[in-house]
């Protein structure tokens, strides 16, 4: 058996040993966002060191673990902090909460992040729906022997996010008038924030927003037939856009300003998948 797979498998099966709850939505909660898991109705927390071989998040903030309850009537599971691939794990590791998620049942993720506005019009504190991304900086999760459990070999990637779940968002964040933006993501390794040359190029490439995580996590979920829909909060003008250094309590700042709105507009978002 191929070892990601049987890695996969066994994590898989420690969560079903202490949960039967099944999801319909997987939710990824990034800077700022920790606490909506909190404010759920909650049926079982499984801790990420419970989870023999499961990565363990290092950075300031994300909580580490799993929460599975309730969004309204939406059976929902939560990624209460997520791994980076800078924290020094492999991708196959990076990407195994998702797809543990899937394994559960969930059929669609909901990607959120703190993000660098590349956009020249975007401001701290912009909420930027996701419309496609670029993962070319970062190596792909899908790289060695294709896992035919999973999904095929080259899988498509031209839609990666949903079309019908991008129009839900925008209509609800329309009826409750909170302004959305929509863009292309980038995510590049981390964990140095970029130079203002790094910032031009992802300019001249496409991106409005860049990051250090997301583009992968999408990719994985894309080859198990997850639909897929992501939303960032800039929370600072990235390299070469601002006057001042870059810093991780300025994103955490503006997360946190940012994060009732945001939450409130996820939560309306995932009553209606």
């Amino acid at each position: 058996m191929n070892e990601i797979y049987d890695k996969l498998k066994k994590c898989t099966d420690v969560c079903r040993s202490i949960t039967d709850f099944k999801p319909r939505v997987a939710l990824v909660l990034g800077s700022g966002l920790g606490q909506l898991a909190d404010e759920i109705q909650i049926e079982k927390t499984i801790e990420y060191k419970d989870i023999e071989g499961f990565p363990l998040s290092t950075v300031q903030g994300h909580r580490g673990r799993f929460v599975f309850g309730k969004i309204g009537e939406t059976p929902v599971v939560i990624m209460q902090g997520r791994v980076h691939y800078y924290e020094g794990y492999l991708m196959s590791d990076v990407v195994l909460g998702v797809r543990i998620m899937r394994m559960l049942g969930a059929e669609n993720l909901f990607l959120t992040n703190a993000a660098g506005g590349i956009n020249r019009s975007f401001q701290p504190g912009t909420l930027m729906m996701i419309t496609d991304q670029i993962s070319s900086f970062v190596p792909s999760p899908l790289i060695g022997a294709n896992i035919e459990e999973l999904g095929t070999r080259f899988p498509d990637m031209s839609r990666i996010y949903d079309s019908g779940l991008q129009s839900m968002i925008y209509e609800t964040a329309e009826q409750m008038n909170i302004p959305l933006q929509k863009g292309i993501y980038l995510q590049f390794s981390g964990p140095a924030y970029e130079t203002p040359a790094e910032i031009n190029m992802a300019e001249a490439l496409g991106a409005d927003a860049c990051g250090m995580s997301t583009a992968c996590e999408a990719v994985a979920a894309k080859h198990m037939g997850m639909k897929i829909c992501g939303i960032s909060c800039i929370t600072n003008m990235a390299s070469g856009r601002s006057e001042g250094p870059l810093s991780h309590d300025e994103v955490q700042t503006t997360a946190d300003l940012t994060a009732d709105r945001f939450k409130q507009l996820i939560k309306s978002c995932i009553m209606r998948m």
